[in-house]
């Protein structure tokens, strides 16, 4: 029978897990290392870990933090560093008897493998067999130059990440294209892969991928069928880009700069904020325009909040801070809000007390069966920029009130901007009368 310590590590473990969410990667790791062993345990353990925090468990958390977050069932769609890959790709079949007789047995030297990996990249299953074939082991060195100098298919970059076995930086740098290539439709691949696999977190990435314009739009995928975000990832990268674009405050002057310079320039976002901040930035060269680049940058772009009026709405807000019979009887009255257009996701992180239940939205929207499937993700996505933008504005990228705030939260009563004002003056944090 769990004791009363038990319950409290798991309760502080389920809201670390959800400021885990909307934490810069070096806030991430000084709050794991400051949880005890038993909540350590049940972080691991949580539903619906980002994958970030995935990855950063297991890449700095210990042997035991790697075995329990091994068996969480609900880290669905990332196979771990260091553990079996999926079985679909363990069990493909060998090269075929065309492909044999067009590249011959092996075995393959660097420079060799890679011309046979530009020949046959149009599709990532056959660089996948390519590698799996006898071969000399790559030399990053070889890989990284011939990189800079054409940059490899996307289906090529995501074949070796699949099976390559590379370090950590020549991922990185292999996401790095700084060239023009025709990649169709399928050029998000290997940034979407790179995150499920626990390679990079969605802070490395917006660090790592180039041309800048890619970014942007890693942030607003469209819904497509096969390997995409889920609604989680989606969420982390938005945070992770909006965190990026922090910078440019809500100045329209910068963000249609920004704008300007978005498709021709050839560097990370980072940099390419920090030169329109600084107005360094050189006239943009022609180019043609990116399909989806000016509603991405839109959606990342502050909006001024519209005015809404009327008693109905005034009630909804007042209803978030009312205590009801059961969370059945909550979770009917906010969908029904938000189906009226009567509350939006901000409103809910506003408003909705306890502030841990508000940045639950299983709390509000009900329980999913996969972390894809909520049917009001644009909900989902605005209440999750909503607490980034206050947790920023409250705490920025200091560790120390971050955890303020993580160990206040599983007992406080008040709203989250509440919980924020009172943390961050340093007085009272007790929500309760």
């Amino acid at each position: 029978m769990p004791t009363a310590e038990d319950r409290n590590s798991r309760r502080l473990a389920w809201c670390v897990a959800h400021l885990l969410r909307h934490a810069p990667d070096h806030v991430v790791v000084d709050l794991i290392g400051r949880l005890d062993a038993p909540t350590r345990k049940y972080l691991c353990r949580d539903e619906w870990l980002s994958a970030s925090t995935v990855t950063l468990l297991l890449r700095h958390g210990s042997e035991e933090d790697r075995q329990f977050v091994a068996r969480n069932p609900h880290v669905v769609g990332r196979p771990l560093p260091g553990l079996p890959g999926p079985a679909r790709y363990a069990a493909r079949p060998g090269p075929s008897p065309e492909l044999l007789r067009e590249v011959g047995p092996g075995p393959f030297g660097t420079d060799e493998l890679i011309a046979l990996l530009r020949r046959h990249g149009r599709r990532v299953r056959i660089p996948l067999t390519l590698l799996r074939m006898p071969h000399e082991p790559l030399d990053p060195e070889i890989l990284l130059r011939e990189h800079a100098r054409d940059p490899l298919p996307p289906s090529v970059v995501e074949a070796l990440l699949l099976v390559g076995g590379l370090p950590r930086k020549v991922c990185q740098a292999l996401l790095d294209t700084d060239r023009w290539y025709t990649s169709g439709r399928q050029w998000y691949r290997p940034a979407v892969r790179a995150v499920r696999m626990g390679l990079l977190t969605c802070d490395e990435l917006v660090a790592h991928v180039a041309p800048a314009h890619r970014t942007l739009l890693l942030a607003d995928l469209p819904g497509t069928s096969g390997l995409r975000w889920t609604l989680p990832e989606r969420a982390g990268m938005r945070t992770a880009v909006a965190r990026t674009l922090r910078p440019l405050r809500d100045d329209p002057r910068l963000w249609a700069e920004l704008l300007r310079h978005a498709h021709t320039f050839r560097g990370t976002l980072p940099v390419l904020v920090a030169r329109t901040v600084r107005g360094t930035l050189a006239e943009p060269a022609g180019g043609p325009p990116v399909a989806g680049l000016v509603a991405a940058v839109g959606r990342l772009a502050p909006k001024a909040a519209e005015p809404v009026g009327g008693v109905d709405r005034e009630l909804a807000l007042a209803s978030l801070a009312v205590p009801v019979d059961s969370v059945e009887e909550d979770i009917r009255w906010v969908r029904d809000c938000l189906a009226r257009g009567l509350l939006t996701g901000e409103d809910v992180i506003r408003h909705k007390a306890p502030a841990c239940w508000a940045l639950d939205e299983d709390h509000w929207l009900g329980d999913v069966d996969h972390p894809d499937r909520h049917d009001r993700p644009e909900a989902v996505l605005a209440a999750r920029a909503e607490a980034d933008r206050l947790f920023a504005l409250a705490l920025g990228a200091d560790p120390d009130a971050w955890w303020r705030v993580a160990v206040t939260l599983p007992d406080f009563a008040g709203t989250l901007p509440h919980l924020l004002l009172r943390v961050t003056e340093g007085g009272s944090v007790s929500g309760r009368s």
